[in-house]
């Protein structure tokens, strides 16, 4: 068995030194990323962000507050030596895939070729409500790569007449930092994605599902790559785990109670809440999810109070790893037998207690500790 790779969040929000500092420390002690998401605007309702929710209300003025995760990752890639820097995940919607690709090949100069660029279909509350259209995102995506492996690989202007992109004798001159362009890693749940990230990928980053599911849908990845005469063997499979720990179990169970980590729930598709025999709290329809028809600054109080109602704690046991750091470890082994090699441990404790936000990273490193051998 491969030693698992441990990755990080990055800090995102100010002061920016303090994101630096917390980078070069988790270089120091061995993790071998630092990730940062890429929002416009956070999970949580501004409604849920009251006092009597979270204690966190008091000293955040609101729950949007996110550095750009490119220029963070130039940032941090020019005060560091060994660690990498990678974007959980950015989209082709946002960001036009010529410019995507420059900025990336920027990344990989000021990091030295340690830059990955994680990208996904997109969430609907980065898009639509900043007048954008959420569209046939996994088309976009998909088309998208292929500009940007494109304009990576071509020698002089090039054309491209695409459903969602035109290129008409472009010309992207910056070659990579090495013998490589960046790495692409995409997040990828569903068949169609997986079956991209098999053909047009260099890393797999969903979000939790179970371990038998991952071995299946890795074999997915694998088989397209294979399909595509890649090797699959060369497509990292990653995993961005949020992580709730306590010290014991009574902690742990209190933790998967609190309003705000039962509301990020609201992402899974419905079908997971049904299959775990729970009613959806969102009317999507049977394809219905968070991602594609949660937006939070249109969320009502009384609304988000039957939302978080909604979840109950062992659907953020499904979503979240929760347990004490041995449990969690235990837990993770699974993964790691299924094929994981790359784990984003996002701690999201605070959410559900601050109070134990020092602890929690005494904890992470802990964690690190019992799965990063």
């Amino acid at each position: 068995m491969n030693r698992l790779q441990v990755g990080v969040p990055g800090q995102i929000m100010p002061p920016a030194d303090a994101a630096v500092k917390f980078a070069q420390r988790s270089e120091a002690e061995g993790y071998d990323a630092v990730w940062w998401p890429d929002h416009l605007m956070g999970w949580h309702a501004d409604t849920m962000w009251t006092p009597d929710l979270t204690p966190l209300a008091k000293v955040q003025a609101n729950p949007h507050t996110y550095f750009d995760p490119m220029i963070m990752m130039g940032v941090v890639g020019a005060q560091t030596e060994r660690i990498k820097v990678g974007v959980v995940v950015t989209d082709l919607i946002r960001r036009n895939p010529a410019m995507a690709a420059a900025t990336a090949l920027t990344l990989d100069h000021v990091t030295r070729g340690r830059a990955i660029i994680g990208l996904g279909s997109g969430e609907k509350l980065n898009v639509t409500p900043y007048g954008m259209s959420f569209d046939k995102p996994v088309a976009r995506l998909s088309e998208g790569i292929d500009v940007m492996r494109l304009l990576w690989e071509a020698d002089g202007p090039v054309d491209y007449r695409g459903q969602f992109h035109t290129l008409d004798k472009a010309v992207l001159g910056l070659s990579p930092y090495g013998d490589t362009p960046p790495e692409i890693w995409t997040a990828a749940h569903g068949p169609r994605m997986l079956r991209l990230t098999g053909t047009k990928a260099d890393g797999w980053l969903p979000t939790k599902m179970t371990a038998p599911d991952y071995g299946k849908a890795l074999t997915v990845i694998q088989q397209a790559a294979q399909d595509a005469d890649r090797d699959p063997s060369r497509i990292t499979p990653g995993m961005l785990g949020y992580i709730l720990m306590g010290p014991d179990e009574e902690t742990v169970r209190r933790l998967t109670e609190a309003p705000l980590v039962r509301a990020l729930c609201v992402l899974l598709p419905s079908q997971v809440f049904r299959d775990l025999g729970v009613e959806p709290p969102l009317d999507g329809g049977p394809h219905g999810s968070g991602f594609h028809d949660f937006i939070p600054t249109t969320i009502p109080r009384e609304e988000s109070l039957r939302i978080i109602d909604a979840i109950p704690p062992e659907v953020v046991r499904h979503y979240a790893f929760c347990g004490t750091p041995e449990q969690v470890a235990e837990e993770l082994y699974e993964y790691r037998e299924a094929g994981l090699e790359h784990l984003v441990m996002w701690n999201i404790t605070a959410f559900g207690d601050p109070s134990l936000a020092k602890w929690s990273f005494q904890a992470m490193a802990e964690l690190k500790k019992l799965v990063g051998s």
